[in-house]
């Protein structure tokens, strides 16, 4: 971890450090993400399932996949299964992944790629490890993000965005110390590549120990952050966290993260996800792989699956 980075950091950009009139953003709360299951039995935490709909809005959940090293054999996917008014957000650290959906979309995507896909007004697709990944086995790591429609666009054409890591906005912090990628969103004078119905920021940060990461938010974003390996602290309050907690944070114009000096054998820095958005502010009905916003619309959905409305699986893709 992680598979986009930078030779030569001193050669990227930076952003500004906040100046004494700017505050930062409090800590509300952490918590530790729960572990289960998904598709075909694929480990995953739950990383934002107990700071409540509310707090997370825009986004409806977030999964951390992995960090696992699959032996040979044992690579897990997800068969093919329905969607409708989200969109999903699948950010691949470590590993192959492939993606195909009903709409024509799909390819695979390796190490620093993402996909973005639109369900809009329904979508069938499958996420399925690489055949390569099921014959040699190695090591699977990233996040799925879901982030909500507003009801205005929850019947909107499905989409599907194919974005390389290399096509990531790459950043440094004020001191050189730490390296910001852009997945969407604006973060100081890089605009990453995701394009969002619902207005966004995503981004990936490495902070190296003992240093600190101070990064401008829009003011009108929430902002949550998670830690996908390393420790450190949360706010100036330098609240402690840990890989697999999530961190809910207030109003303010800036986030503020510490790396411990000291980092777990597994990552040579704080690895942190920081996400935020515009909160839609509407009723959420979600229940599986649906997310509306009355119960009639939740219902109206399974019906039109049932009855084959969401698409149909391309004869060419019946088989994995």
């Amino acid at each position: 971890m992680p598979a986009v980075t930078t030779e030569n950091i001193e050669s990227l950009d930076r952003i500004e450090k906040p100046d004494d009139s700017m505050s930062a953003r409090i800590v509300v709360k952490t918590v530790t993400a729960p572990s289960g299951l998904e598709g075909e039995g694929f480990p995953v935490k739950r990383a934002l399932s107990l700071l409540g709909l509310e707090s997370i809005d825009p986004f409806i959940m977030m999964d951390q996949m992995g960090e696992v090293e699959y032996e040979v054999g044992e690579a897990k996917g997800t068969p093919w299964h329905p969607h409708r008014g989200f969109e999903t957000v699948t950010y691949l650290i470590d590993g192959t992944f492939k993606h195909r959906d009903s709409n024509g979309g799909g390819g695979i995507i390796g190490d620093g790629d993402t996909q973005w896909m639109t369900a809009g007004a329904g979508i069938l697709h499958i996420e399925a490890p690489t055949e390569e990944a099921v014959l040699k086995g190695g090591l699977f790591h990233g996040i799925q993000v879901w982030v909500n429609l507003p009801a205005s666009q929850k019947l909107s054409p499905p989409r599907y965005q194919d974005i390389p890591g290399k096509k990531l906005g790459l950043l440094a912090s004020h001191d050189g110390s730490s390296l910001i990628r852009v997945i969407a969103g604006k973060i100081g004078n890089q605009t990453g590549p995701g394009i969002t119905h619902t207005p966004i920021s995503l981004v990936h940060a490495s902070i190296s120990p003992g240093t600190s990461l101070s990064i401008g938010w829009q003011p009108d974003f929430n902002a949550i952050g998670y830690v996908l390996a390393g420790n450190g602290y949360a706010g100036e309050e330098n609240i402690t966290v840990n890989t697999g907690q999530a961190i809910e944070f207030g109003q303010g114009d800036f986030i503020h993260m510490t790396a411990s000096q000291v980092q777990d054998s597994r990552s040579d820095a704080l690895e942190l996800i920081l996400l935020g958005g515009k909160p839609i502010r509407e009723p959420v009905s979600w229940y599986g792989p649906f997310v509306m916003n009355t119960q009639q619309e939740l219902m109206q959905a399974f019906q039109d699956y049932q009855r084959g409305n969401l698409g149909t699986i391309p004869a060419k893709n019946i088989l994995p």
